[in-house]
C-alpha cells in the first residue's frame, strides 16, 4: 500500500515546481490597430466666451473681479472651477450671478455673462435693473 501512495503524494510537489518555475510573465501586448482599453483624452480648444451684450450692464460686462467687487461690495459667493469663475452678489432686490472667462484680449477671467434672480423666489429679475440696484 506504500508503493500506491508515493506517486499521488509527490504528484503535488511536482507539479508545484512546474508552476513556479520563474519570474511571472508580463500582460500580452495589444495587438497594432487594437483600440487602448481606456480612452485618450484630449483637452477641447479654447473657445472665445461670448459676451452678453445688453442695455445697461455696461461697465459689468468685461470687467474683472477687482472691479466688480469695488462695484457691489464683497460677493456673498467666489467660486472658481478651471480657469472659470462666478461672482454671486446678494441684496434685498435681488441675487446676481456674474460668471467670468479669460478671453483673446485678456488672459485675467472678466465678466462675460450674468443673471438676476429675486432671492425670495428664485424667479428671473430684470438684469440691468438688479445691477442698479445692488451698485455702491
Amino acid at each position: 500500500m506504500r508503493n500506491r501512495l508515493a506517486p499521488a503524494l509527490a504528484l503535488p510537489a511536482l507539479l508545484g515546481a512546474c508552476v513556479s518555475g520563474g519570474p511571472p510573465s508580463a500582460p500580452p501586448r495589444p495587438e497594432v490597430g487594437t483600440p487602448p482599453s481606456e480612452p485618450i483624452v484630449t483637452p477641447a480648444p479654447r473657445r472665445e466666451a461670448g459676451m452678453l451684450n445688453l442695455p445697461g450692464l455696461e461697465g459689468v460686462i468685461g470687467e474683472d473681479a477687482g472691479t466688480l467687487v469695488r462695484l457691489f461690495g464683497q460677493p456673498r459667493l467666489d467660486l472658481r472651477e478651471g480657469d472659470a469663475r462666478k461672482l454671486q452678489f446678494v441684496g434685498e432686490a435681488c441675487v446676481l450671478d456674474i460668471f467670468l472667462y479669460p478671453t483673446a484680449r485678456s488672459r485675467e477671467p472678466i465678466a462675460t455673462y450674468l443673471d438676476a434672480r429675486r432671492a425670495s423666489d428664485g424667479l428671473d429679475v430684470d438684469r440691468a435693473a438688479c445691477v442698479r440696484a445692488l451698485r455702491r
